[in-house]
This record gives structure tokens, C-alpha cells and sequence, in this order.
């Protein structure tokens, strides 16, 4: 009898590793609910809000300038003073041009930003419902969906608004103030504490902002406790990852093609791993031991149930063994009772 084949290497760790077992349960959960494909379209609807923010940005600063006679003669001696010839006087007409146009280029740039906006917050919300598992059997009516994502986006809105505002409470040259406010700059170690305390803080505020986004964002609502911690591992990792983000900046944009693809491109880069943790992140607080809800099981495919006739034509070579072997019993009792009379 053959021996039961051995466990591989990742069954040996997932039974010997709780912790391994989740890891594994969260990646397949990413992979069945396409969380690369989500992850991309997120990143593709940052990118396309991001021109229309600018437009709006753009009209924002023609009004300031529009407003500010004084401002705007100064702007427009630093641009000649800067780049001279024919170009900075191109420059300047460019810039009034702008700011004629302020009002249309706001109006444009609100409703495409909306409109994208909406887009970004759809694809999102449905990412991470995906990775809940949660599958809507009848979805809402396209107003009331709309709705929802607007409700949705003005909240994220709201969220990055006060994360913000507690990132420079936390900045470390707002605490730097504070330490030379209160005399104790001159203390050894001084420096290390801040950077500490600056990350620290960065993570906190972090954390706060993904653990609502990966319980509040999905299509159904989600308990904060199974998304807690898969906020915090997300936070350190987003923090590791800017990290690192900020030293390929340094590195890429020294030349004249990074100067001009490099932010792009990392900034595509930036949008897409930070979508992908969170997906991950949504994931792994979806399969943990206090959620067991699992994804829904499909039902097994039809089966079909397919008859074997098989047709023999004439004795086979048991059969004719078997026929001999009864005619020659048949002819030995009828021999012997022959014999008796």
C-alpha cells in the first residue's frame, strides 16, 4: 500500500504558524477577490483627478493674484528676472491668460474633479467590499449609489482633513518649536527624540485614517475591531514605504529625464503600492480568527451523469470456459444415472 504523500514546506509552516495560516488565507483572499486589477484602477483614477485638482488649483491662484495687484506685479517681475527673453514674456502671457480664464477653468475643473472624484470613490468602495467579501445580490438604484459615494467621499474628505491637521501638530519642526519654546533644545538626544516622535505620530495619525477607511468605506458597515489592527499594519508598512519613496525621489530626479518622468512615474508607483496595501490591509481583517465570515461558496458545477453500455458478440472466453465446464457436469450426471437403471 503506497505511503500518503508528505506535507509541502507552506502546509508544514501553516499548520506549525498561526500567523503564517493567516498570511496565506489573506493573500488567497486577495487573489480570488482580483486585488491587483482593483489596485490598478484605483491607481488610474488618482492619476486622472489629479488634472483636474490642478485646474482647480490653477483658478484658486488666479483669483488670489486677480485680487492682489501688488502680488501679482511681483510674480510677474520674478518670472522676467528668472527666465529673460522672448520665453518670460511668453510665461507672463501665459499666466494673465490664466488668470482671465480663472472663472471658466474652475468651473471645468470642479465638474471634472467630481466626476472623477465619483469614479475614484466607486472603484474603491467596491475594492474593498470585494475584499470583505461582501457581494451585493441586488445592488441600489444608480442615484442611490451615487449618493452613497458622495456621503462617502465628502467623510474621506473629512478624514484626511483632520489627519492632516494632527500630521503638522506632529511635524517635526512644529515640535522642534515647541522643545526650543520651552529651553530644552540643548538636551543630548534632543534630535533622535523628535525624528522618534515625528514617526510615532505619523503612524498614529496613519493608523486612525486607514482603520476608518477599511471599516467604514465598504458597501456594508464593518465593526472597527476587526479593522484595527490591519489599520496599524498598514499604517507602519505606508510609513516604511514612504521611506523608501522619498530616497527614489532623490535619486531619480538629479538628471534631466527624471526630472521630467520621475515624479510621474513615481507618483503612479506611490498610488498603486499604497492602494495595494490597503487592499492587502482589508483583506487579512477580513479572514481574521474574530471574522471568520468566508467568502461565498459557489455551487459545485452540474454534473452529468454519462452511461456506459458495453455489447459483446457471442461467448467470450470466460464464457465458453464456463459453458464447457457445465456440459461436461451435465454429461457426468447423466452417465451416472444411466448406469443406476
Amino acid at each position: 500500500m503506497p505511503e500518503p504523500a508528505k506535507p509541502g514546506i507552506l502546509d508544514r509552516f501553516r499548520t506549525r504558524y498561526s500567523w503564517f495560516d493567516h498570511v496565506m488565507r489573506a493573500q488567497q483572499r486577495y487573489q480570488d477577490s482580483k486585488g491587483d486589477f482593483y489596485a490598478a484602477g484605483i491607481t488610474y483614477f488618482t492619476i486622472f483627478a489629479l488634472f483636474p485638482l490642478l485646474m482647480v488649483a490653477f483658478s484658486i491662484a488666479g483669483f488670489v493674484l486677480a485680487s492682489q495687484p501688488d502680488l501679482l506685479a511681483e510674480v510677474t517681475d520674478k518670472i522676467k528676472s528668472t527666465v529673460s527673453g522672448d520665453l518670460g514674456q511668453q510665461l507672463v502671457e501665459l499666466m494673465d491668460s490664466a488668470i482671465e480664464s480663472r472663472t471658466s477653468v474652475g468651473v471645468i475643473g470642479l465638474a471634472t474633479a467630481a466626476w472623477a472624484g465619483l469614479g475614484w470613490m466607486a472603484n474603491l468602495r467596491e475594492a474593498l467590499s470585494q475584499m470583505w467579501g461582501l457581494l451585493r445580490q441586488e445592488p441600489p438604484g444608480f442615484l442611490r449609489t451615487k449618493l452613497s459615494d458622495v456621503i462617502a467621499m465628502l467623510g474621506l474628505f473629512g478624514a484626511i482633513t483632520v489627519t492632516v491637521v494632527l500630521s503638522a501638530l506632529g511635524n517635526s519642526g512644529l515640535m522642534k518649536q515647541i522643545v526650543e519654546w520651552a529651553g530644552l533644545q540643548d538636551l543630548p538626544g534632543m534630535s533622535i527624540v523628535l525624528r522618534v516622535a515625528s514617526i510615532v505620530v505619523s503612524i498614529l495619525v496613519s493608523w486612525l485614517l486607514f482603520t476608518w477607511m477599511i471599516a467604514r468605506l465598504p458597501r456594508e458597515s464593518i465593526t472597527f475591531r476587526s479593522s484595527a489592527r490591519a489599520g496599524l499594519m498598514v499604517a507602519i508598512a505606508f510609513e516604511v514605504f514612504k521611506l523608501v519613496a522619498s530616497i527614489y525621489l532623490k535619486s531619480v530626479v538629479t538628471g534631466p529625464a527624471g526630472a521630467t518622468f520621475g515624479p510621474v512615474l513615481g507618483l503612479m508607483v506611490f498610488a498603486y503600492i499604497t492602494a495595494r496595501l490597503i487592499l492587502f490591509a482589508t483583506a487579512w481583517a477580513a479572514t481574521a480568527g474574530e471574522n471568520p465570515e468566508a467568502m461565498p461558496v459557489n455551487p459545485p458545477p452540474a454534473a452529468q451523469i454519462t452511461p456506459r453500455m458495453q455489447v459483446r458478440e457471442g461467448l467470450g472466453p470466460a464464457g465458453a470456459v464456463g459453458a464447457a465446464a457445465i456440459g461436461a457436469l451435465g454429461a457426468l450426471g447423466l452417465s451416472r444415472l444411466a448406469r443406476r437403471r
